[in-house]
């Protein structure tokens, strides 16, 4: 902020090192906030030493690349010059010497003006200016402004001790501007640091209010837009006795969005049923409909069941097999399916009357391959959950096995990608991921792993793959391109393993290694 400018008593006289020391201790200790009235006494000081009665001092405004004048002083009885008088256009002559030339600009009176600058003439006249000396403020060749003496009674000479101890005030004025620009600076970053801190505690605070690892939720793992999109409205349904379809490929996460739901459900206190309606027993439809229902593969219902299931979900009431008897439903259903339903309706393989009852409030369930952004941490999470359960903790996944996990295109989404890493755990030899050809040989070792809802035994999976990497090697367990160094295991482990899970060449040859 530019100081007001004031008209000053005269101090007591004082020597030059006086006047230097009290200049410097004070503006090289002043606080900011009084940078300003410090400049004030250190001109009005400077006016009395050099028997001037007018003192300015101007800075290059960085908004225009101008020269302001920014501090202005005067005797008693001699007004000040006006504040935030631009230099380049009241005296540019005076202001392009001194800026030029980094040199100060001693004028004993109007005559040493060249003629041809009236416009530097005619502002010193409106001042009443008769002699005017000027220094320019310099750091590092950068200018930063300059400070000016003037007299209003007589022309007066600058003698050339004062011309130099000027040039000494004009190193100080010079430090103070430099610590005052990095006292700004530092307080507007600080500012900034501070801004940012409470934006992110704020951002956080957000993220806290709004996380989904509350109950229900902690086994959805993702944070892309997708999920948050998903779990967005899952919470917002969940409070509601809404009918909610879920809609998806196979092991996208239907069913832990389902449970989610219930989770999140007034409904919670009472056990979520979990149906599979590809193998539902006709009676059960009938003695579950109270609390919460979970309608897996929907599409896969009887038609015959279809139609109870549309007058439960009508009216709110069904009769039981062999009975007259009308029973009310107290039922939420959360359905799920991976096949097109509304194709199916229109092909008459899904009653459409049903498909539209179920699809109050529809959630689409994204593949993995739309969310490759959540494969690392996917891939993170199940390998601490996977590898407490077969006791291997796994540190460390190379970068290149992490690009492969997410350039795969997962046709069997986070189910296979959940298979692929546990086969990946047992058969890595040490705490880094070793990972086989992804693509057919991983899709079959994860149908496998699933058939008619098993689950392939951990013995299997290792017998597996190590019959076929021996088969690959003609079964060598030593020597050149042998099967023990293709599973990342010595030669004795190697026929430990074998031993233990009973592998033995089906026919004879010849023994190698």
């Amino acid at each position: 902020m530019a100081a007001e400018g004031e008209q000053v008593p005269p101090p007591a006289a004082e020597t030059f090192e006086t006047l230097l020391t009290t200049v410097a201790t004070q503006l090289l200790g002043a606080p900011l906030a009084s940078f300003d009235e410090v400049v004030t006494d250190a001109l009005a000081r400077l006016v009395a030493f050099c028997g001037a009665e007018r003192s300015t001092m101007s800075l290059v405004d960085p908004a225009d690349g101008m020269v302001h004048t920014t501090h202005a002083v005067g005797v008693s009885g001699v007004p000040p010059v006006p504040l935030d008088t631009v230099a380049e256009v009241s005296l540019p002559w005076i202001t392009r010497e001194v800026r030029q030339k980094h040199l100060p600009v001693i004028l004993g009176g109007l005559h040493d003006i060249p003629a041809e600058e009236t416009v530097d003439v005619q502002t010193l006249r409106a001042l009443r200016v008769k002699s005017i000396a000027l220094f320019p403020i310099v750091a590092g060749g950068q200018f930063l402004g300059a400070f000016t003496f003037g007299t209003m009674r007589v022309e007066q000479a600058w003698p050339q001790p004062l011309i130099d101890r000027m040039g000494l005030i004009s190193e100080v004025f010079a430090g103070a501007l430099l610590r005052r620009e990095h006292e700004r600076t530092l307080r507007v970053t600080l500012a900034e640091v501070t801004a940012l801190r409470e934006r992110l505690a704020a951002e956080n605070e957000y993220l806290r209010e709004r996380s989904y690892s509350a109950e229900g939720f902690e086994d959805i793992v993702g944070e892309s837009p997708e999920v948050r999109s998903v779990l967005f409205q899952a919470e917002q349904v969940a409070h509601t006795d809404s009918t909610v379809l879920l809609l998806g490929e196979t092991g996208t996460g239907k069913e832990l969005v389902a449970k989610a739901i219930h989770a999140k459900s007034p409904r919670r206190a009472r056990a979520l049923v979990t149906v599979n309606c590809a193998a539902l027993p006709p009676a059960l439809i009938e003695s579950e409909l109270f609390g919460q229902l979970f309608l897996d593969e929907i599409g896969e219902l009887p038609l015959d069941l279809q139609a109870k299931l549309l007058r439960v979900l009508q009216e709110g009431e069904f009769e039981r097999v062999g009975s007259s008897v009308t029973y009310k439903a107290d039922v939420r259903l959360i359905a799920a399916s991976n096949r097109d339903l509304a194709a199916a309706a229109r092909d008459g393989a899904f009653r459409s009357d049903l498909y539209y009852r179920l699809r109050v409030f529809p959630i689409q369930m994204p593949p993995l391959r739309a969310r490759k952004e959540d494969i690392p941490v996917l891939v993170w999470h199940f390998l601490g959950q996977l590898g407490a359960s077969v006791s291997k903790k796994i540190e460390r996944v190379q970068e290149a096995t992490m690009d492969r996990l997410i350039a795969y295109d997962w046709p069997g989404n986070i189910r296979e990608l959940r298979n692929v890493l546990e086969r990946a755990i047992i058969l890595s030899p040490g705490s880094t991921l070793s990972l086989e050809e992804l693509g057919e040989t991983a899709r079959v070792a994860a149908v496998t792993a699933t058939e008619a809802g098993g689950v392939q035994r951990l013995e299997d999976v290792e017998r597996d793959h190590i019959l076929r990497a021996l088969e690959s090697c003609d079964w060598r367990v030593r020597g050149k391109g042998n099967a023990a160094s293709r599973l990342g295991l010595n030669a004795s482990t190697l026929y430990s393993r074998m031993k233990k899970l009973g592998i033995r060449r089906s026919t004879p040859g010849p023994r190698r290694g």
